[in-house]
């Protein structure tokens, strides 16, 4: 259940820096809680997985897997370019929090 929580808490920590792009576009205050509304969110998220996982396991995928996330939403959403060079860091990024996953003991 906490590995369910924590995929949760990454997509809510992906909406969460996306909507700060959005936020600043629309310039709204309603705009504006968005991304106050899913920081507690993910937040909240993340400390309930970490009732059932390591500190450092779940904050490390948590982490990772959020920045991959972020950048591939900002390629869909906003049409940001990603080079080949970050493509290839994004790779190990990922290769880490597999191997993170595949090695934690719980």
């Amino acid at each position: 259940m906490s590995w369910l929580i924590l995929a949760l808490a990454i997509v809510a920590e992906v909406c969460w820096a996306l909507s700060l792009k959005w936020a600043s576009t629309a310039g709204t205050w309603v705009a504006g809680l968005v991304p106050i509304t899913l920081s507690f969110i993910t937040m909240g998220m993340l400390a309930l997985a970490m009732r059932g996982l390591a500190a450092g396991t779940a904050y490390s995928i948590w982490s990772g897997l959020g920045a991959v996330g972020v950048i591939v939403g900002g390629v869909i959403l906003f049409g940001e370019r990603v080079s080949l060079t970050q493509g290839c860091f994004m790779a190990l990024t990922m290769i880490g929090v597999v191997g993170t996953k595949l090695f934690s003991p719980s």
